[in-house]
């Protein structure tokens, strides 16, 4: 039992689930998850339907302002497959700053990032929608800083590239690790906090 009496999930959010409780008929939300969360839990911040990967879920209302709220800036990593080759000049302008409409129409351009090309990922789980490989394709892992809305899938768009899988794969130490798609594993609040960072 924490100390705190609240409790913290680690969920990989699958493909096609939206990142609340409560909401729209119409789509699949985290009550439909296999698991018996307590009475209080929501998610830290949001991952869009058709992205997936590490969510995390908590009794905790102060979460979400320490996390991604606070002066201190948290590392999120991402998983991105993109339609086409990336060339080293689109490397080197998602990486110093490209820039993307947000809300309202405004445009932003975004600070500078980690952005890196990589090997065709091992042991990934099976994409909802049939992605070919023998499809000019690039695999890239993208550490942001900060989280407009869909950012990452505006990012690569800018850059003349679609997304077509977004996987978050960590925020700081904490890791989405092998969990399955819709599988969920309940954290002490300690191990949580320290591999988050939270002060």
């Amino acid at each position: 039992m924490n100390p705190s009496g609240h409790r913290y999930f680690v969920l990989n959010k699958p493909q096609r689930v939206v990142s609340q409780f409560t909401g729209n008929d119409d789509v699949d939300m985290l009550g439909t998850i296999d698991f018996h969360f307590p009475e209080g839990t929501h998610a830290i911040g949001r991952l869009d339907s058709m992205s997936e990967g590490l969510l995390l879920l908590t009794t905790n209302s102060k979460i979400t302002k320490l996390l991604f709220e606070s002066r201190k800036p948290h590392r999120r990593t991402y998983l991105v497959r993109v339609r086409n080759k990336v060339t080293s000049e689109t490397l080197q302008q998602l990486r110093t700053g490209i820039t993307i409409r947000i809300k309202d129409g405004e445009y932003y351009t975004t600070p500078p990032c980690e952005v890196d090309i990589v090997e065709q990922p091992e042991n990934l789980f099976p994409h909802q929608l049939e992605l070919r490989d023998y499809v000019a394709h690039t695999w890239l892992t993208i550490s942001l800083y900060e989280g407009k809305y869909h950012q990452v899938r505006k990012m690569v768009f800018a850059a003349g590239h679609r997304c077509q899988r977004l996987i978050r794969t960590s925020i700081e130490d904490l890791e989405l690790g092998t969990l399955a798609p819709g599988a969920v594993r309940e954290m002490e609040e300690k191990e949580f906090f320290e591999l988050l960072k939270l002060g």
